[in-house]
């Protein structure tokens, strides 16, 4: 099953093309913020590349967040149509699960991405989760505490971005840790790749971003209006 990813969740953009499990090739941009201008292009290399049309893929998937309110829409708007237009099967994985598919062995993998003002966009990836939300620096850490009082736990891996700056706090967990280097910190299309052949497919209208978090404007349009607040091009948040 030939599989193009797609990630446009955060400034690190990637693609890849996956034949099941193996990833034939991933090409990814960092410190990028125009997504809509390289997204294409790099789609287009990667299929020609391996002498490829979109009709010869066989599932379409995206990270869906958490992440960059504009990014996401983008990634995934890109797919959707795709999937709809060719009548292809889509998926939609996790941006979280994603991070924490590079760490490879037993440890508890701690995938977050940093959401301003000591909170995260946050999950725990093991034999068992924590589940993906966004969380305070110390509600995070109370939630490792309780994962672990329950669960062996010999050591855990920090992915993502700034959790670094939580060291004090991680530190007293009394959990043997580490930090993820620059390849692991950054989400791989090729991973949301080999996560997507187990994915089960959903219908293209159905694809929607995990925000994970209200933002100010849609916190003020519901307590105005008390109606759901539904974005438009305006609303942005980057991450």
């Amino acid at each position: 099953m030939k599989i193009l990813s797609v990630s446009t969740a955060t400034n690190h953009l990637s693609v890849a093309l996956n034949e099941d499990q193996q990833v034939i090739v991933e090409k990814n941009e960092r410190d990028e913020r125009n997504h809509s201008e390289h997204l294409d292009p790099l789609i287009d290399e990667i299929l020609k590349e391996n002498k490829l049309t979109l009709k010869d893929i066989d599932r379409f998937a995206v990270a869906i967040g958490p992440g960059s309110y504009t990014g996401l829409r983008i990634g995934i708007t890109t797919v959707k149509m795709f999937a709809s237009i060719l009548d292809k099967e889509v998926v939609g994985i996790s941006t979280l699960q994603a991070l924490a598919k590079g760490v490879a062995g037993d440890a508890l993998v701690i995938a977050g991405l940093d959401a301003r003002n000591d909170n995260y966009f946050a999950g725990g990836y093991k034999s068992g989760d924590i589940p993906d939300g966004h969380y305070n620096i110390d509600a995070l850490i109370k939630a490792i505490q309780e994962y672990a009082a329950e669960n062996e736990v010999k050591k855990i891996v920090f992915v993502g971005s700034g959790l670094e700056k939580q060291d004090e706090k991680i530190k007293a967990l009394n959990i043997p840790y580490e930090y993820g280097d620059d390849n692991q910190n950054v989400i791989h299309a090729g991973l949301i790749g080999k996560l997507a052949v187990s994915a089960t497919p959903i219908d293209p209208d159905k694809l929607l971003p995990r925000y994970l978090r209200r933002t100010q404007a849609e916190v003020d349009w519901h307590k105005k209006t008390g109606k759901p607040f539904e974005p438009d091009s305006h609303y942005v948040e980057e991450v």
